[in-house]
């Protein structure tokens, strides 16, 4: 990671783990122009990869957020709020399994290192902020159960009226 890092560059590093949670594989890139948001959950690489934040999807339809100033489809709400966090990060961290090296899109999970003059830096989970900002809301398995359990306290701070929850219109799954 070390050799990637320079100044005006972000990085990204990416581990792939198997069953037993051992690193079998890591890989890393670097940026001049940051890593740019595809669609709501996801973000290119380079030419060849993808990444997807698993277990996330933006409600669907339009929506209103007065408070934040934007009318739209929710697509580009969690796409703007996505490209946000990846803009702020300095380092990204990503996790996926073993079975995902090499595929031209990956599902993940994403830390950010965020630094902010005059204040103490953070590592966060990207998913975690976008779902407590309700910028993207957790998916379902076919049985109604979530797969992103992890999450479900960050949703629940989200529906308190932030995001996609600040209008009337967007349902639950």
């Amino acid at each position: 990671m070390r050799s990637l890092a320079a100044p005006g560059r972000s990085v990204l590093m990416i581990e792939y783990y198997d069953g037993q949670k051992s690193v079998v594989a890591r890989k890393g890139y670097a940026s001049v122009g940051g890593f740019q948001a595809v669609s709501a959950t996801g973000f290119k690489v380079d030419d060849k990869t993808r990444l997807h934040l698993f277990g996330l999807e933006p409600c669907s339809g339009e929506m209103v957020n007065r408070r934040e100033g934007f009318a739209g489809s929710c697509d580009d709400f969690a796409k703007e709020q996505l490209a946000i966090k990846l803009k702020a990060a300095k380092v990204l961290y990503c996790r996926a399994f073993a079975s995902e090296q090499g595929a031209a899109i990956q599902d993940v999970t994403c830390f950010g290192y965020y630094h902010y003059p005059g204040t103490l830096d953070a590592i966060d989970n990207v998913e975690e902020h976008l779902v407590s900002l309700g910028a993207l809301r957790l998916s379902k398995k076919a049985d109604g159960a979530f797969l992103r359990p992890d999450l479900v306290a960050a949703e629940k701070i989200g529906r308190g009226g932030f995001g996609m929850w600040a209008d009337a219109r967007v349902k639950a799954p």
